[in-house]
């Protein structure tokens, strides 16, 4: 299992990201109403730091043109996108922008789940998220347990949710339980990375 820590703001938590072994570190781009976003010279710091074989992400909730195009310019792996956007735009966005994709399915029931076939030959990886954006809301994610490909799951997780998650998920995406009033904590993120290298581990 693969792990993403979204929504870093400051040098100290991507560094103890990278050094703890996280597969991709996230920023939020372009959504102000998230207490977790930053601006383009913060992002444009955060992503310059030497990053090893960790992969930078860039979170962009309905990016137009004109944001797509000035965030290439930072030193990420992957757009990470939420909005109503169609395959030929995601296969557009890889070829133009010279970026992976990860898109994202917002699930609030069932049957939301199987949007991903629409989907999974245009975007690099799938993540399943809950509705909440900004807010970190629950979902069943046993409801993605016999999909065949390549998948992420955020929404609410904690580090008590692993071993589940773990048999259902190829990577976990996390960002408030690592959160202290809001903030991340360095000790949170260590203890979870820490957690999912156990599991391998066992696995």
């Amino acid at each position: 299992m693969k792990v993403k820590i979204c929504g870093l703001s400051n040098p100290e938590h991507v560094k103890t990201c990278i050094n703890f072994n996280a597969d991709y570190c996230g920023f939020i781009l372009n959504y102000p109403k998230s207490h977790r976003f930053i601006s383009f010279e913060k992002a444009h710091e955060l992503t310059s730091i030497k990053k090893n074989k960790t992969q930078y992400v860039g979170v962009l909730v309905e990016p137009n043109e004109e944001e797509l195009i000035k965030y290439s310019k930072l030193k990420i792996d992957y757009f990470q996108i939420y909005g109503n956007f169609s395959r030929e735009n995601i296969i557009s966005f890889k070829s133009k922008f010279k970026k992976k994709i990860i898109f994202t399915i917002q699930v609030k029931s069932q049957k939301d789940v199987e949007k991903y076939k629409y989907y999974e030959n245009a975007a690099d990886i799938i993540l399943f998220d809950s509705s909440g954006l900004e807010k970190s809301i629950s979902w069943n994610f046993n409801w993605i347990k016999n999909i065949p490909i390549t998948k992420m799951v955020a929404g609410n997780v904690d580090i008590d949710k692993l071993d589940n998650i773990s048999n259902l998920a190829d990577i976990v995406d996390v960002s408030g339980a690592l959160e202290t009033n809001k903030l991340k904590d360095t000790d949170k993120i260590k203890k979870f990375l820490n957690k999912v290298k156990e599991i391998n581990d066992k696995n």
